[in-house]
């Protein structure tokens, strides 16, 4: 019974906004170690906590968190489509288990998922369905958002349900770290923007999904050029935080306000919560030994890229 744990920064514009091209061998070494990594560990099931943009999740009904009972990947920006392989019967114990040890966690048996789930998949696994996976949403973008401490908790608790599995679990963070690309707020859109993020966005026509697609395109051309354009990324942040979760201080972020986060980092930077979730699950299993680290400010991608991987010690 043992863990190895990988967190990655995901991003859409991979393949329509690149930076250059040594940039680009050097993320794509980077990925290709910890693909390595995680093939000499083998797992048996994938748990992958990941946020949504407004693809799966709207505010007809937002939870905080969201296992995937059943999951499709929906292909956006090129991503992976499909269904993800989630184990029914494993799926609905992590649930039970769950909810029983103090974590109110939504279920869906239809929960349609995006980029942010099926990038990892693709980049450290070769696919959707190459390994059993349990898909856990994290709310990162539509307010009300869970708190550090509350995710925290979370994982933990899905940590120990994975404890008695008896498997090699490969856990995934996916998301983050520093950015905010143009994503809508309820609070200041139109009419028609307004009924698309209260539910009918879920089946967008192609046309509508395009031009959608085309603004986070034009967003991401501009910041190369004036990166006051968007919420600038920071560093400095990005760094402070893989190493809380280098020296096991995850519980330090829970006097990190959720409006103190945005100030900072920038209003997508909630996403790094699925990072948090992951340490705390690992964290389950006892003392862990994090190994490639990676980290670098990409304007072209609006996203302070990271890669974290972490080992059980048992």
């Amino acid at each position: 019974m043992n863990a190895y744990l990988h967190c990655l920064s995901h991003t859409p514009l991979v393949g329509y906004v690149d930076p250059a091209q040594a940039v680009l061998d050097e993320v794509d070494g980077v990925i290709a170690a910890a693909r390595k990594r995680i093939a000499a560990f083998d797992p048996e099931l994938v748990v992958l906590f990941a946020p949504d943009h407004y693809n799966g999740f709207f505010y007809d009904v937002m939870p905080p968190f969201c296992l995937g009972v059943g999951a499709t990947a929906i292909g956006d920006f090129s991503s992976a489509a499909g269904e993800l392989p989630v184990p029914t019967d494993i799926a609905e114990a992590c649930a039970h288990y769950t909810m029983k040890n103090g974590i109110d966690l939504a279920v869906s048996y239809c929960m349609q998922v995006d980029h942010g789930f099926a990038q990892p998949l693709e980049f450290l696994l070769g696919g959707l369905d190459s390994r059993p996976v349990l898909p856990i949403f994290i709310n990162g973008v539509a307010t009300p958002l869970p708190g550090f401490q509350r995710t925290r908790m979370m994982g933990e608790v899905i940590g120990r349900f994975l404890t008695t599995l008896n498997k090699r679990v490969l856990i995934l963070g996916s998301g983050g770290l520093s950015h905010q690309p143009p994503v809508p707020e309820l609070a200041k859109v139109d009419a028609h923007m307004r009924d698309r993020l209260l539910g009918s966005g879920k089946h967008l026509p192609p046309d509508e999904r395009e031009l959608r697609q085309r603004r986070v395109i034009e967003a991401a051309e501009k910041f190369i050029e004036d990166q006051k354009s968007l919420h600038p990324l920071n560093p400095v942040w990005d760094n402070q935080f893989m190493t809380l979760l280098e020296q096991k201080r995850l519980g330090e972020l829970d006097a990190v306000s959720n409006e103190e986060l945005s100030a900072i980092a920038g209003k997508s930077t909630h996403e790094i919560k699925t990072w948090v979730a992951a340490f705390a699950a690992l964290s389950a299993f006892g003392d862990y030994r994090t190994e490639g680290r990676y980290y670098r400010p990409i304007p072209e991608w609006i996203a302070g890229f990271g890669s974290l991987s972490a080992r059980s010690q048992n």
